[in-house]
């Protein structure tokens, strides 16, 4: 039986700015919210990703699952991005915070060196997920069925005569 990793202890709450924390510490993980990914926000807004590869609205619970399929150390907070114009929306709240780095300052997984090679691979995974599939095929059926529906109501109606 091969000696486990001992856990790392991770604190609930964020604690105050301190040059000596170490790259293991919660504190200094770097943050991803979902505006950081969104397509339909504008570089103004928050998006850092170039919009060819953005995501259609992702949500927090799809970032979280990605990453942790991926091996990475995560926690996931009930935060809001600053920059969003509806904060009390439950759609646009949550963040997630990734262990990028080990205590010496190599990367925890060789795939994710910097926080752009990660954005890179929640971009390019996220919209292959089930959840993602299932809600497009059921999206492109009911418009299809809306415009069955809108062309069989359309008669010529006679005028007045």
């Amino acid at each position: 039986m091969a000696a486990a990793a001992p856990p790392i202890n991770v604190p609930s709450q964020a604690r105050p700015w301190n040059p000596e924390f170490k790259h293991t510490d919660r504190e200094r993980w770097i943050c991803i919210y979902p505006a950081y990914l969104n397509s339909r926000k504008t570089l103004k807004e928050g998006r850092i990703v170039p919009k060819a590869k953005a995501i259609d609205n992702p949500v927090c619970a799809e970032i979280r699952d990605v990453c942790a399929a991926a091996g990475l150390t995560l926690g996931v907070e009930n935060k809001v991005y600053p920059r969003e114009m509806e904060p009390r929306d439950v759609k646009y709240r949550g963040r997630v915070r990734v262990m990028l780095k080990n205590e010496d300052g190599t990367p925890n997984v060789p795939q994710f060196p910097t926080r752009a090679s990660l954005l890179k691979y929640l971009t390019e995974t996220i919209p292959k997920l089930k959840s993602r599939q299932q809600s497009q095929s059921s999206s492109s059926q009911s418009q299809q069925q809306q415009q069955q529906q809108s062309s069989k109501g359309q008669k010529k109606k006679g005028g007045r005569k």
